[in-house]
């Protein structure tokens, strides 16, 4: 973010304003810790807040401070649409194209609210005023850190604040081992530990918080695995059915597609898991290397993401979504055997 976006962000934050926040669809621990993060700082400054989720999410994210004031649109339709016709002011965060904010779409695209994206998905469209967009940061909370701190008020983090952005951070860099984790990365963590994030308790509350029945549903997750070896490639298929038979919720199946990339010799992971109820497949890609799975993602199943970690989704059934996928893994063979 240059100087002269930053003294025009710091212009419209002078007065008080009414803010709605939102992110993408299916919130992870990046979205909702960044949207918590900028509610908590936003709020200090003298703004009203309100962040706003397309959907619910996973019950291991429901612990982040001032969680229980997130309205979800899907859940709540006549007073979230108020809140962004209300709003003066429109940040969107962890995503950068409209499409990805499901059922809100169309009540974003028709609001007169001046829109700020903080985001660092790679091809941002250019639908907001003033955009924040970095792919080489390795999550949009630690933009959020570095928004407040461009904005001067690095003081104002508190460790409700501290404890949000540690939370994105961790979950979108897999706990500090992704290539995106950088020297300044781990700078921002210390600071944030020295100002009251508590790192154990946050791994803890997200990753030691299983159910028997998603253990359950990981072992089928296991038994389903399948190996191409003749592309160093992985994959992992849940049905609804399987799905159902283990008792699902939301972020069951989280972290499941990087049981493949764990295996040796293996570059690229992937997992589809059907979703009958919005008749598609869902579809997570994960790859090692210079082998972009934004691109293939976005090529092949109206997709995208990082370049090591990509989301796609497919209309077709289950069985016809991995022939398809097979069916192109042919004219990848030279990079995937690199």
């Amino acid at each position: 973010m240059n100087t002269t976006v930053t003294n025009k962000i710091k212009e419209v934050l002078s007065s008080s304003k009414k803010i709605v926040i939102v992110t993408h669809k299916n919130p992870d621990g990046d979205a909702i810790g960044s949207s918590l993060a900028l509610y908590h700082y936003l709020i200090s400054i003298g703004h009203e807040v309100t962040v706003i989720t397309p959907n619910d999410y996973p019950d291991f994210l429901k612990w982040v401070p001032n969680e229980n004031t997130v309205l979800k649109y899907d859940n709540d339709v006549a007073t979230s649409t108020l809140k962004i016709e209300e709003a003066d002011l429109i940040f969107t965060l962890d995503f950068n194209h409209l499409s990805r904010s499901g059922n809100m779409e169309g009540v974003l695209k028709t609001s007169n609210a001046t829109f700020i994206m903080i985001d660092h998905h790679q091809q941002p469209d250019d639908y907001a005023t003033y955009t924040y967009s970095d792919s080489e940061i390795c999550s949009t909370c630690q933009m959020v850190y570095h928004f407040i701190e461009k904005l001067d008020d690095i003081d104002k983090i508190t460790p409700e604040i501290a404890t949000c952005i540690y939370l994105g951070i961790m979950t979108d860099t897999g706990s500090f081992r992704f290539r995106s984790t950088t020297s300044t990365t781990h700078k921002v963590i210390s600071d944030l530990i020295d100002k009251g994030a508590d790192n154990t308790s946050i791994h803890e509350k997200v990753y030691d918080a299983n159910t028997l029945s998603r253990l359950q549903l990981k072992g089928v997750a296991l038994k389903n695995l399948k190996i191409l070896s003749e592309y160093n490639t992985a994959y992992i298929t849940i049905s609804q059915k399987e799905l159902d038979q283990n008792n699902f919720k939301k972020g069951d199946t989280e972290g499941f597609v990087n049981l493949g990339l764990s295996i040796n010799g293996i570059k690229f992971a992937v997992i589809f898991i059907e979703n009958k109820g919005e008749s598609i497949i869902k579809i997570s890609f994960r790859s090692k290397g210079e082998f972009s799975v934004n691109e293939f993602s976005r090529n092949h199943f109206d997709g995208g993401g990082h370049h090591n970690a990509a989301g796609g989704r497919s209309y077709l059934s289950l069985p016809k979504t991995v022939e398809k996928f097979i069916s192109i893994l042919p004219s990848y063979k030279n990079v995937l055997n690199q």
